[in-house]
């Protein structure tokens, strides 16, 4: 090419060191290695959370100047992975990168910035509180009526737009992030505003059919100009007119996690409800997953006849998609199983809990049953799992937009959540194994197949769903390339928020978990700081303290029409708030092997006289508690290996609402 130029991301590892050319080389994941130019207007500079702070204590070496054979010297080492941007050229044979920002990763001593041990707390606790800001200004505790004013859409800097709506799935997901935040670092004030939103959504959202048995969610509901309109079908184009499966299973993600923290029994039978309507309303009873379990079900319902067999549905009509099958995993199962398993002591009631986490049983097995028996394509040449079927599970690739598609990032999703039932069947196996040696093996076996398509698309991912130059997860892939490429892209090579949260976690845990060999699990920890980097430089709005819904393959953020907006349907802080919860959990576990805590603080009308504290779905020997604190008084003893936590009546009595701090220490 002739006088080719391009600004242009690039990520990789220092290979080469040049002070005298002012140059150093890196070796992208691509295998190519490329030199890089510094000039004295290159700045180096730390990788910043979102408190601002700049981390860069680099010793000046002696003699110190600012001129670019001294920065290589003060700022570049080998075998470090370091971002730049700068400008690329190329003319015939000749090309180079000139610098014009290097991005430095790590400390001096090389540990990388966001695994220390309160990055991904300062990240979750900035998020918080610029969500609590845009929504309710200059407030510090939450009333129900305090989310009168909640709105989901919100523009670049967190204004509200014209459209009022308030959506109840997203509100959920917002519930979720500020449960999760309040897990972490015990914040009062995040706690406040996950309870007012909790009653809120109960209270406004909440649909009961006539003899209380069942509860549907309310889509949403806008403000009129003496009014509200509320609306029990989607909003969204892909289900206008319906009841999605997936608006009624996030509707869960912030009821479960706030569950965990409070034991409020009454958002427990909501919970329960609501999985009744799944099992009574969407389950194809019909199929070979539905007969004698749960799990197999219909992704939209008609809002006339609560059928999913009406016509009236369209092309959503008896249709199962990933949605439908694969995220009752993360939205609410995990976290509601590890609330309920161990059962806990409770003061009455405990046989209608026992069936209830039977169901919940039921409906793990066999939604992860049907991931790894139905989802894989056929066709070995095809990497990517099929994500939408007809009722006899043959996939469709004619839907709207998705066709012949494959979205990276639920492929990822996939292994990572795989992986996390794995460790749960492990988890049961190892329990049970003296008392019940064929159910355990059945455990073992599953949680071996449930691996086995974790680790294969994790490693596929890594060839094709990664960007190889210049770190980053890339969004939607065709699965057939006509191209003559490896790739083929439908729309761009763009990059969204969220498929980098299910790659970091899909990584990260893949790297503690997988049977895979230790080189491949070291591969995996390389993906995932890569991935953490990419994030971390990329998608933090330093400006308002948010997350970027989406930016180009190098990085620049993306805000033409909805994908500047900081809130909206398919953005509400959930993503970014999870993968902040998941990621500090997964580094401390998996990583950096540091003890870590979680803060609990349950109702004051509680039934139960535990307290289940596994923060995941983990291996055998992966965590202890190491100590337990509540209400200012240290717990002198108890069964490290024991994590669910029985409450007594001198250090626990009922209306005290005490806040329990539990210590967990990575073996």
């Amino acid at each position: 090419m002739r006088q080719f130029t391009q600004s242009t991301t690039l990520m990789g590892y220092v290979t080469e060191i040049k002070e005298q050319d002012s140059a150093f080389s890196i070796k992208c994941r691509s295998g190519d290695e490329l030199l890089i130019y510094v000039a004295r207007e290159t700045r180096f500079q730390s990788m910043q959370n979102l408190d601002g702070i700049d981390r860069d204590r680099y010793p000046n070496p002696e003699d110190f100047s600012q001129n670019p054979s001294q920065l290589i010297k003060k700022y570049i080492h080998s075998d470090r992975l370091v971002a730049v941007e700068g400008v690329y050229l190329e003319d015939g044979a000749n090309r180079r990168l000139d610098a014009i920002s290097v991005h430095l990763l790590q400390t001096f001593d090389g540990e990388f910035l966001f695994e220390q041990t309160h990055w991904w707390l300062t990240q979750i606790a900035r998020l918080s509180d610029t969500w609590l800001g845009f929504l309710f200004p200059n407030k510090v505790t939450y009333e129900i009526d305090d989310f009168r004013l909640y709105q989901t859409n919100l523009n670049i800097v967190g204004l509200r737009t014209d459209d009022n709506i308030q959506e109840s799935s997203t509100l959920s997901r917002l519930i979720y992030g500020l449960s999760s935040a309040y897990l972490l670092t015990g914040s009062e004030s995040y706690l406040s505003a996950a309870r007012a939103g909790v009653q809120y959504q109960r209270e406004t959202f909440r649909s009961l059919t006539s003899d209380g048995k069942h509860c549907f969610w309310a889509s949403g509901k806008r403000r009129t100009e003496y009014s509200y309109q509320l609306y029990m079908t989607s909003q969204n184009d892909d289900d206008r007119g319906t009841i999605p499966l997936y608006e009624q299973i996030y509707a869960l993600a912030g009821l479960a996690q706030y569950y965990r923290i409070t034991l409020d029994w009454e958002v427990l039978d909501d919970i329960l409800r609501t999985i009744r309507t799944f099992n009574d309303f969407y389950l194809d009873f019909e199929s070979k997953y539905g007969k004698d379990a749960f799990g197999d079900y219909f992704s939209h319902l008609d809002y006339a006849t609560l059928s999913w067999d009406s016509e009236a549905l369209g092309d959503n009509h008896g249709r199962k998609n990933w949605n439908s099958i694969g995220d009752h995993i993360p939205a609410y199962l995990v976290n509601l199983m590890i609330a309920l398993e161990p059962l806990p002591i409770t003061d009455g009631n405990y046989e209608e809990m026992q069936k209830f986490l039977e169901i919940c049983k039921k409906i793990l097995r066999t939604t992860s049953t049907i991931i790894i028996e139905q989802f894989p394509d056929p066709d070995e040449n095809v990497p990517f799992v099929n994500e939408r079927f007809l009722r006899n599970w043959e996939p469709e690739h004619d839907w709207r937009w998705q066709r012949n598609r494959a979205v990276v990032g639920h492929n990822l999703k996939i292994a990572w959540n795989l992986t996390r039932v794995a460790n749960y069947y492990y988890f049961s196996a190892d329990k049970i194994a003296a008392e019940d040696c064929e159910e355990a093996e059945g455990s073992k076996k599953l949680a071996d197949d449930l691996m086995k398509l974790a680790d294969k698309l994790g490693t596929t991912m890594a060839d094709l769903g990664v960007d190889l130059f210049r770190g980053g997860i890339f969004d939607t892939l065709e699965r057939n390339p006509a191209n003559g490429f490896p790739i083929e892209f439908p729309w761009s090579n763009t990059k969204d928020f969220w498929q980098q949260e299910q790659a970091l976690l899909a990584y990260l845990i893949l790297h503690g978990c997988s049977n895979e060999s230790k080189a491949q699990k070291q591969e995996y920890l390389r993906l995932a700081q890569e991935t953490a980097a990419f994030w971390n430089l990329f998608f933090l709005d330093q400006d308002s303290k948010g997350i970027f819904f989406r930016v180009t393959e190098s990085g620049m953020p993306v805000i033409e029409g909805s994908y500047g907006n900081k809130g909206g349907h398919a953005i509400s802080g959930y993503h970014a708030f999870e993968l902040n919860y998941l990621a500090h959990i997964y580094i401390s576990s998996y990583v950096t092997k540091q003890p870590f805590c979680l803060y609990f603080k349950p109702n004051k009308n509680c039934r139960q006289r535990s307290l289940n504290v596994l923060p995941d779905f983990v291996r055998p020997n992966t965590l202890q508690v190491n100590r337990i604190n509540i209400d200012g008084g240290e717990r002198d003893s108890f069964d490290p290996d024991n994590f669910r936590i029985t409450l007594s009546e001198k250090e626990f009595q009922l209306g005290s609402e005490a806040e329990i701090v539990v210590e967990l220490k990575p073996l």
